[in-house]
């Protein structure tokens, strides 16, 4: 963070306590320390989440999700949405037993109408390393309701460290790939071979992973097809066991049979020259698709 940003966040943050000397107390939401608790409520290899309940206002969120690059969220559910766009103040805030300690500011954010909470990137990692120090990440904004009053909310540090290295863990594990990077793909057969090569082999590892963590997968749409070499029937028929054949593997993984849907077009629809060994390779191909549920 650059000095001219930390001064004009600093400024911020003293523009709002020149305020709330100005007004009446701010309201403050934040858990006691004895009722402060943080858990894993997700744990898998596609998706990491831990929460935080902040009595009478909500639940902190902060989401991890599969993909190729390490990525978090963070959203403050409110049970009340706002009313109006705010500009809001993070702050990390020392707890009451460190008196020595002063407020740091973090970044400015805003929280649009009728939304979440929503801080992201950097700004997200960086409220988990004010959490695992101990301090309290807090957001301070004027309340919608009440133009002349703040609203204050943090996060209590009591009890995050177990939790923390748990949501930690999770992250590790999470599958290098998201949806998107599978939901088309196609994959190559040898010549003759109803059993894919050993680069398709390891592509279908990744779906198989992938749908076996998911509760979303909703349908598998697969189409084989054939190089020219052989007759029509022959590669017809060998078109059609490389369709059963994946049907049945997709099934032993849970999916419904009328949730896989297989058409083996044989040697039809070439997308290269059968005419050369390159172009028949691209020819021995099955594309799988996948549908994915929206929740």
């Amino acid at each position: 963070m650059t000095i001219f940003s930390k001064t004009v966040l600093t400024a911020s943050v003293l523009v709002a306590c020149a305020l709330s000397a100005n007004v009446s107390a701010a309201k403050q939401y934040v858990a006691t320390p004895a009722s402060s608790e943080w858990k894993v409520a997700v744990d898998t290899p596609l998706e990491c989440r831990l929460i935080h309940q902040i009595p009478n206002y909500g639940e902190a969120q902060f989401t991890s999700r599969a993909g190729k690059k390490i990525n978090l969220d963070f959203e403050l559910k409110m049970r009340r949405p706002m009313g109006e766009t705010r500009s809001v103040n993070l702050v990390s805030m020392p707890p009451r037993w460190m008196p020595g300690d002063a407020a740091e500011p973090m970044t400015r954010i805003q929280f649009f109408k009728q939304f979440d909470g929503y801080v992201g990137g950097q700004s997200a990692w960086a409220m988990l390393t004010e959490l695992e120090s101990g301090r309290y990440p807090t957001f301070s904004y004027q309340d919608w309701q009440h133009n002349n009053k703040l609203i204050e909310v943090g996060l209590s540090a009591v009890s995050f460290q177990s939790p923390y290295q748990q949501f930690s863990s999770c992250i590790g594990n999470l599958l290098p790939y998201s949806f998107d990077d599978i939901a088309f793909t196609v994959l190559h057969y040898d010549r003759d071979s109803d059993e894919l090569n050993k680069a398709s082999q390891k592509r279908l590892s990744q779906i198989t992973d992938f749908v076996r963590y998911s509760d979303d997968i909703d349908l598998i749409l697969i189409a084989t097809y054939t190089d020219s070499i052989g007759g029509k029937n022959v590669n017809q028929n060998l078109s059609e066991r490389r369709a059963k054949k994946l049907e049945e593997y997709f099934m032993t993984l849970g999916l419904p049979k009328d949730r896989i849907q297989v058409e083996a077009f044989g040697k039809r629809r070439p997308i290269a020259d059968n005419e050369s060994p390159i172009g028949r390779n691209k020819n021995r191909r099955v594309v799988i698709s996948l549908g994915r549920s929206l929740i």
